[in-house]
């Protein structure tokens, strides 16, 4: 007769542990990505109002913004200026944290601001020769000083809110 005992043989389980390492490293890097988003926001905001004022003394036109939606080919799809600055707002608060946060410790400076400052004059390299617009004499210095006062702004704002934010004592990063 065969055995229809209700006991349950042990010996053919094994204990699964889940490894919460895993979960958390995923959560830290999704921390990380928010940070990184509201850093860039943060620095974006200030540069963009260092560039209004650089546009008020008429050393900056925003619609140089417009040529970032015919580069990427969303100009059809509204106001070329609205969108090449949607553009302009993306790349600050995506792939140039990300980048901050993957060089920040080799970068100059003691503090995740003043490594932002370094960072944004880096970045400020490309925009001074692909944002210009013809300007001469007193207007081209203005737009040479400003747009570089901007990205040392978005630089600052950028390492600010990393510091601040990496520094919360319930951060996992």
């Amino acid at each position: 007769m065969a055995d229809t005992s209700p006991e349950f043989d042990e010996s053919f389980t094994e204990e699964i542990e889940i490894d919460d390492g895993e979960f958390d490293q995923l959560f830290g890097i999704v921390v990380d990505g928010v940070v990184g988003a509201a850093g860039g926001l943060v620095g974006t905001a200030m540069l963009t109002g260092v560039l209004l004022v650089a546009e008020s003394v008429g050393a900056f036109s925003r619609e140089s913004f417009a040529s970032l939606a015919t580069l990427v080919g969303l100009e059809a799809f509204g106001p070329a200026v609205v969108i090449g600055y949607l553009v302009f707002l993306a790349n600050g608060m995506v792939p140039f944290p990300l980048l901050f946060a993957s060089v920040m410790e080799y970068l100059p400076g003691e503090r995740p601001p003043v490594s932002g400052m370094v960072f944004g004059a880096i970045l400020w390299t490309g925009f001074v020769l692909a944002f210009n617009e013809g300007f001469t004499g007193f207007a081209l210095v203005g737009y040479v000083v400003l747009t570089f006062v901007a990205h040392l702004a978005y630089g600052f704002g950028l390492g600010l809110v990393f510091e601040y934010l990496s520094t919360r004592p319930d951060s996992l990063v």
